[in-house]
């Protein structure tokens, strides 16, 4: 089958797709399109990701285990920062709906200045609408809130100025296992000065992989995702979702139902049925693993782990 809807093709995924191309696993060839940047690209994108965080099924796995261990656990979390003027930065804001918990605690005791950070403008403004009902202090408007998480050596000096002095760096949901571990480590601490807070959440590798990939065989995950594959070209109904857990990470990927070629910029791509493209991967450590790859970056680290053992939070001070 040939496409000719090219005026539907998103040129950035497009080029990602043309310029990673694809290897062979046996006789299948896989494509890797799994990276974040591709996720929040179109506001329909963000919304449908919004839309699966509201999700039953995501609340119970990520969202209320995450937000149990920051409620319980609260008082020692925000200790080093009680009663000072504090940057909250929110890596990855989303909505800011996590930072509000933070906020809700810190905003009669501390001066408050809040910085979202993500990739999607339609997440930073959503998340700044949010803050603006609680009257914080300040709110950070500026041209790096629209930005991935290389540029935060820039943007964290910036916000040093007046009374703050201190930043406390969130980066909760899930966000570190989207990408490298070491790479993302080394840029947050990085940025960060003597007596700067990180606060992660991420999800545990329990070595069961059908306990771990059931959470994500997820519809409205995969409502969220196929809108990668949409905009290159190739319809829904061509496409199967599935999930494996492999290389210490889940896979969500779609595997073609059938030939399909897309012409675009001059280029020609020709899917086979059976060829399989990954559109995100999410890494899974242990506690022991988590907790021996952040002492690498920081001298001062606390873990905080559900009853279930599959979630964690993690205080790191440099």
């Amino acid at each position: 089958m040939k496409n000719k809807k090219n005026a539907k093709i998103n040129d950035l995924i497009f080029r990602e797709l043309i310029k990673r191309g694809y290897h062979l696993e046996g006789n299948t060839r896989v494509w890797n399109l799994a990276d974040s940047k591709l996720w929040y690209i179109t506001p329909s994108q963000a919304q449908a990701f919004l839309d699966l965080e509201r999700s039953k099924e995501y609340q119970k796995d990520v969202i209320q285990k995450e937000i149990d261990l920051i409620e319980k656990n609260i008082d020692e979390i925000i200790d080093g920062i009680r009663d000072k003027p504090v940057n909250i930065i929110d890596i990855g804001c989303g909505d800011g709906k996590k930072a509000v918990i933070f906020l809700s605690y810190l905003k009669n005791t501390n001066k408050l200045r809040y910085c979202p950070i993500d990739i999607s403008s339609y997440m930073v403004e959503k998340a700044i609408e949010k803050m603006s009902k609680m009257n914080i202090k300040e709110i950070i408007k500026l041209q790096w809130n629209i930005s991935d998480f290389e540029n935060l050596e820039n943007i964290t000096p910036l916000l040093r100025f007046g009374e703050y002095k201190n930043n406390f760096i969130l980066l909760l949901g899930n966000t570190l296992g989207n990408f490298e571990i070491h790479e993302l480590l080394y840029e947050i601490r990085s940025s960060m000065t003597d007596g700067d807070f990180l606060l992660i959440g991420n999800g545990l590798d329990n070595r069961n992989p059908e306990e771990i990939t059931k959470a994500y065989k997820n519809e409205q995950i995969d409502e969220w995702l196929v809108k990668i594959l949409t905009q290159i070209g190739l319809d829904k109904k061509d496409l199967i979702y599935d999930v494996r857990f492999k290389n210490s990470r889940i896979e969500e990927y779609y595997s073609l139902l059938r030939d399909v070629e897309i012409s675009f910029l001059g280029k020609t791509v020709k899917f086979n049925k059976g060829d399989q493209i990954i559109t995100a991967v999410s890494y899974k450590y242990d506690s022991d693993d988590l907790r021996g790859v952040l002492k690498m970056y920081f001298d001062d680290v606390k873990m905080y782990i559900s009853k279930d053992k599959l979630y964690a939070l993690a205080l790191c001070r440099k």
